[in-house]
Formats: C-alpha cells, sequence, structure tokens
C-alpha cells in the first residue's frame, strides 16, 4: 500500500511538470552586409614621376619669388592699357603664380595682379637650384685690398641674405637678378654641368647700403695704406673699377659675381613634380686672386675696356694672372651672352637686361630678405 501511495505522488508531480509552458525568446537572424574589399591605390591620385623641366630654367618660374626692382604698377590684366590695381614699393617681394608673355600673374600678402617682369628680379635658386651659392656678404665678407682687411668689412655681416626656401626645403641663400639675366646664367651653368663643372654664385644684387658701407672703408684705408692706394689707384685704374663709388649694376640687377667649382658628387632631387640636379660636394679651383680681392691684381684684362661694350672685350689681352680656371669661367658664361669686366676675374654683366631697364633703373634702396617660394 505504501508503495502504491509513494507512485501516485510522483505521478502527480509529473503531470504538474508536463503542464507549465516555456516560452522561449525569439532568435533574430541578424543581416551583416558583405565586405567589399577596396584597392588602396584606386582611392589615391597616380604619383607621377618626376620629370626634367623643359624650358629655359631649371624650374618653371610659377611659385618662385619675385621682387619689384622700381616702384612697379600691379594691373588688373596682362598689357598696359590695364587699370592699375596698386604700385608695389620698390623692393616688394611677391609669388609668382603665372607667366604670360613679357607679363607675370603675381601674388602678395594683399593684393593680386600682373607685372610687367621686365622690371622684375627672380630669386635664382628657386629657377637654377643646381648652382651653388654661398652668399658671405650675408654672413662674413671676403672683400679686402691688395690682401688687407678691410675695417668693419671684412668678415662681417653686410646684409641680411638667407632663409628658410620652402619651395626648395631647405636653408638657402636669397639671389635675386633681374629675369632676363637669369636665362642666361642658366645656359652658362648647363654648359659648366656638361663638363662636370658648376657656377659657384656669391652675389646678385646688392643693397646700396652695402655697398657704400665698402666705398667708405676701403677709402680710408686706402688714406693710410699707400700700398692699398696703389692696388686702387695706380693709372689706368681707379677705385670705381673695383667697388662703385655710386650706384652700381649690382643695384639694378644685371651683374653677378661668380667662380667656378668641380664637382665631386651630384644627386638627382624631386621638386614638386620636376627633377632636378643637387650639388652634394665640390671644389672650388683657384683662381687668379681670392673672389672679391679689390685691387688690381683681380683684373682680367691688362687695361680697362669698356663696361657698357658687349664686344670691346673680345679684342682686350687677358692680363698674366689670367689662369685656365678664369678663362674657362669666362667662356662658359660669355658664351651665355654675359660680359666680363675688366677689373674682376669674378664679376659678368648682362647688357641686354641693362638697355632693356635703362629707362627706369632700380637704385638698391632696400634690402631683400623675403622668400615666398612655393612648390612648382
Amino acid at each position: 500500500m505504501k508503495k502504491i501511495i509513494i507512485a501516485l505522488i510522483s505521478l502527480v508531480f509529473v503531470l504538474a511538470a508536463c503542464s507549465s509552458t516555456v516560452v522561449e525568446e525569439p532568435i533574430v537572424e541578424e543581416t551583416v552586409a558583405p565586405i567589399q574589399e577596396v584597392d588602396p591605390l584606386e582611392e589615391l591620385e597616380p604619383i607621377p614621376t618626376p620629370v626634367k623641366y623643359e624650358g629655359d630654367l631649371e624650374l618653371p618660374v610659377n611659385g618662385a619669388t619675385g621682387y619689384a626692382s622700381i616702384d612697379l604698377n600691379v594691373k588688373a590684366s596682362s598689357n598696359t592699357e590695364s587699370d592699375t590695381v596698386v604700385t608695389l614699393t620698390a623692393g616688394t617681394a611677391f609669388t609668382i603664380v603665372q607667366e604670360e608673355g613679357n607679363w607675370w600673374f603675381i601674388k602678395t600678402a594683399t593684393t593680386e595682379g600682373w607685372v610687367d617682369n621686365t622690371y622684375c628680379f627672380i630669386n635664382l635658386p628657386d629657377v637654377i637650384p643646381s648652382i651653388v651659392y654661398d652668399n658671405s656678404n650675408t654672413y662674413s665678407s671676403k672683400f679686402v685690398s691688395s690682401g688687407k682687411t678691410i675695417p668693419g668689412i671684412t668678415g662681417q655681416a653686410l646684409y641680411e641674405g638667407k632663409t628658410f626656401n620652402e619651395r626648395l626645403g631647405k636653408e638657402e641663400f636669397i639671389v635675386p637678378v633681374l629675369y632676363a639675366m637669369s636665362k642666361k646664367i642658366f645656359l652658362a651653368q648647363q654648359e659648366a654641368l656638361t663638363n662636370g663643372n658648376t657656377l659657384v654664385i656669391y652675389e646678385g644684387y646688392r643693397p646700396y647700403s652695402a655697398q657704400k658701407a665698402v666705398v667708405e672703408a676701403l677709402t680710408g684705408l686706402a688714406n693710410v695704406d699707400k700700398n692699398v692706394m696703389a692696388g686702387i689707384n695706380t693709372a689706368p685704374w681707379s677705385t670705381n673699377w673695383f667697388i662703385a663709388t655710386s650706384v652700381s649694376n649690382h643695384q639694378m640687377g644685371y651683374a653677378i659675381d661668380v667662380t667656378l667649382a668641380k664637382v665631386d658628387s651630384k644627386e638627382d632631387v624631386a621638386i614638386g613634380e620636376y627633377l632636378i640636379v643637387d650639388i652634394t660636394d665640390y671644389t672650388e679651383y683657384t683662381m687668379p686672386t681670392p673672389i672679391h680681392e679689390l685691387s688690381m691684381a683681380s683684373k682680367t684684362f691688362t687695361k680697362p675696356v669698356s663696361s657698357s661694350s658687349p664686344t670691346a672685350w673680345k679684342n682686350a689681352k687677358l692680363a698674366d694672372s689670367m689662369n685656365e680656371y678664369a678663362i674657362t669661367l669666362q667662356k662658359y658664361v660669355t658664351n651665355a651672352g654675359l660680359t666680363p669686366l675688366a677689373s674682376e676675374w669674378w664679376h659678368f654683366n648682362d647688357l641686354e637686361a641693362m638697355n632693356a631697364t635703362k629707362q627706369h633703373p632700380g637704385k638698391g634702396g632696400y634690402v631683400l630678405n623675403d622668400c615666398l617660394s612655393v612648390r612648382p
């Protein structure tokens, strides 16, 4: 009997368990969008392979820094009859945006418009970066006379002229010349590079304040040192042949002081979409004198030759001190259309640029130390 009662109780519990309802949460299947594979190269614009710029400079002018050599009208369009937007003060820096004939479209921090580039300087490193630039007058002047230190000048920084150049991605000297002259300098550098050499430019534009300081200090030294006086004032030579006593072609922008070096090493470097040669090591050749020796020791020819004649120098007799390297330098630069100065083996002029600007020549009453250059 006891077993029957236990069995009945167990049956009651089983029936109770079966009668309870269990509610389960519905299963929701989540829909996942298929993952699309993306080629990252398809999302990026192709990077062009840098190529050599095919023009009359190593890099195009767009993006380079230019300067007004005189007070310069900015026009609304690229012709002289268009409205004047503003007049730039001589020495104002700007970025060149576009070239159209003899006109540049330019921008400053406050204005934009067209300027006649006949009266404009261009910063040489921006358009001929393969040249070696060493403007010693901006950090330690090499000016001496008859080997004598010029008080207040030799070893001194005469003006500011080096800053970071965004276009080149490095610190570089500011070396302005008239735009027309830059194309001749380019030709000279190409011939030099072909022969394993390079130009080394020590100065282009020179502020009149710096030149005046050299004149005054050299005159003072000559007045107390007869050897220095004889070096700059023995007929047929005079002081003005070695350092102009008034506004000179350096202020007007058609002169460079340059020497020659052997290229020891170089590499190709990309500047924007263009490939340029970068001289990484070089050795300057021994010249008749160190550069900026202000005396007859540095003369190119045996006697003075008109500095305004494009041909008179061709019949002049070379000084005995002119060695093969100075003659080679002269060949490169004169083949490009520049003219040597009779009193300084390192000095060359662009007489075509001189004649083009003679109606409104620059006076050099400013220091050019702004660099607004960007990648071309």
